[in-house]
Protein backbone atom coordinates (compact mmCIF):
# COMPACT_ATOMS: atom_id res chain seq x y z
CA UNK A 1 0.00 0.00 0.00
CA UNK A 2 2.80 2.37 0.39
CA UNK A 3 4.19 2.13 -3.03
CA UNK A 4 0.47 2.89 -4.26
CA UNK A 5 0.21 5.96 -2.27
CA UNK A 6 4.01 6.77 -3.36
CA UNK A 7 3.05 6.50 -7.10
CA UNK A 8 0.40 8.74 -6.46
CA UNK A 9 1.52 11.42 -4.27
CA UNK A 10 4.42 11.47 -7.33
CA UNK A 11 1.57 11.78 -9.58
CA UNK A 12 -0.31 14.72 -8.14
CA UNK A 13 2.55 16.67 -6.71
CA UNK A 14 6.16 15.66 -8.21
CA UNK A 15 7.10 15.05 -4.19
CA UNK A 16 9.12 12.02 -3.46
CA UNK A 17 10.61 10.31 -0.80
CA UNK A 18 7.62 9.42 1.60
CA UNK A 19 7.47 7.23 4.44
CA UNK A 20 5.05 5.59 7.00
CA UNK A 21 5.36 8.78 8.65
CA UNK A 22 5.29 11.47 6.24
CA UNK A 23 3.16 14.10 7.25
CA UNK A 24 1.24 15.48 4.34
CA UNK A 25 1.21 18.91 5.30
CA UNK A 26 3.94 19.59 7.26
CA UNK A 27 6.32 17.58 5.25
CA UNK A 28 5.56 17.91 1.66
CA UNK A 29 3.67 21.37 2.14
CA UNK A 30 0.69 20.17 0.20
CA UNK A 31 -2.40 22.10 0.28
CA UNK A 32 -6.31 21.07 0.28
CA UNK A 33 -6.11 21.64 -3.64
CA UNK A 34 -3.26 18.77 -3.66
CA UNK A 35 -4.91 16.52 -1.10
CA UNK A 36 -8.32 16.54 -2.71
CA UNK A 37 -6.59 16.28 -6.09
CA UNK A 38 -4.66 12.89 -4.54
CA UNK A 39 -7.97 12.17 -2.41
CA UNK A 40 -9.46 11.24 -6.27
CA UNK A 41 -7.02 9.33 -7.46
CA UNK A 42 -7.41 7.21 -4.47
CA UNK A 43 -11.44 7.04 -4.93
CA UNK A 44 -10.61 6.17 -8.96
CA UNK A 45 -8.12 3.85 -8.02
CA UNK A 46 -10.61 1.87 -5.60
CA UNK A 47 -13.76 2.99 -7.35
CA UNK A 48 -15.35 4.14 -3.80
CA UNK A 49 -15.77 7.44 -2.45
CA UNK A 50 -13.97 8.83 0.78
CA UNK A 51 -16.17 11.24 2.42
CA UNK A 52 -14.71 14.67 3.59
CA UNK A 53 -15.29 14.61 6.53
CA UNK A 54 -12.71 11.60 6.91
CA UNK A 55 -10.33 13.18 4.43
CA UNK A 56 -9.19 15.99 7.35
CA UNK A 57 -8.39 12.78 9.98
CA UNK A 58 -5.55 11.42 7.30
CA UNK A 59 -2.51 13.87 8.11
CA UNK A 60 0.28 11.39 7.57
CA UNK A 61 1.15 8.04 5.20
CA UNK A 62 0.28 5.62 7.89
CA UNK A 63 -3.39 7.06 8.87
CA UNK A 64 -3.93 6.28 5.28
CA UNK A 65 -2.69 3.04 5.68
CA UNK A 66 -4.98 2.32 8.49
CA UNK A 67 -8.09 4.19 6.93
CA UNK A 68 -7.71 2.03 3.78
CA UNK A 69 -7.86 -1.13 5.57
CA UNK A 70 -9.97 -0.37 7.78
CA UNK A 71 -12.13 0.46 5.03
CA UNK A 72 -11.50 -3.09 3.41
CA UNK A 73 -9.18 -1.45 0.57
CA UNK A 74 -6.35 -3.73 -0.19
CA UNK A 75 -3.53 -3.58 -2.60
CA UNK A 76 -2.75 -7.07 -3.92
Amino acid sequence: MLQLIQNIVYEVTGKKGLTYDTDFVEDLALNSFDVMNIIGKFEEHFDAEIPTRDVWQLHQVKDVIDYLARRGFVEP
